[in-house]
């Protein structure tokens, strides 16, 4: 038993519970793992290295890999959707975007990054998508023709992946209150002209 299974670590915690402890921390240590700085470096092994617990837990919670991975993203495409969706104003969802996707590089590089190297997140990518532009179109609410409103929230979502993508890459010498201000601006033009 390593010192990270050791009793003391599930003291007190009902056995019904150990086991979706033990799936957020393998989800924790894949997200850690998939958005580190040198990109991704995820194996069950490393994952289950990290997050201190055997490949026989990995396997109690996924089938294999490519399950695992999806799941990774999925938990911070969950956690990007509900900071979008308790956003009043356009700029306090870009300032609470900003600060869930770069202030915590590894998230934003797991949303952004990811699915240009993981060929399994290909998929997750596409199909997450809709569920963004959906959100954007609602809350584009001066926009009055559905199909205008759709194609207002996929062109700023594809604009704002892009730049959100540059500035976490540091490719953007803007800075962060510049960076905020453009983006707000460009969703606050966009509703303008339409």
């Amino acid at each position: 038993m390593t010192s990270g299974q050791s009793r003391g670590r599930w003291s007190g915690v009902p056995l019904e519970d150990r086991q979706a402890r033990r799936r957020e921390e393998l989800i924790d240590a894949g997200i850690e793992l998939l958005g580190g700085a040198g990109g991704p470096a995820l194996t069950v092994r490393a994952v289950c290295r990290r997050a201190g617990l055997t490949e026989r837990y990995f396997y109690e919670s996924f089938a294999d890999r490519d399950e695992f991975v999806r799941a990774a993203y999925d938990a911070v495409c969950n956690t990007a959707m509900s900071t979008l969706v308790s956003a009043v104003t356009p700029r306090e969802a870009v300032e609470r975007f900003v600060a869930l996707m770069v202030d915590d590089p590894i998230r934003g590089r797991v949303l952004l990054l990811a699915p240009e190297v993981e060929p399994v997140l290909t998929r997750s990518g596409a199909e997450w998508m809709p569920s963004f532009i959906e959100l954007l179109q609602r809350k584009l609410t001066t926009i009055t023709d559905p199909v205008v409103g759709h194609m207002a929230a996929t062109s700023l979502i594809g604009g704002l992946t892009a730049l959100f993508t540059a500035y976490l890459d540091n490719r953007l010498a803007a800075s962060r209150e510049q960076f905020i201000d453009f983006c707000v601006s460009t969703i606050m033009s966009r509703v303008a002209v339409s």
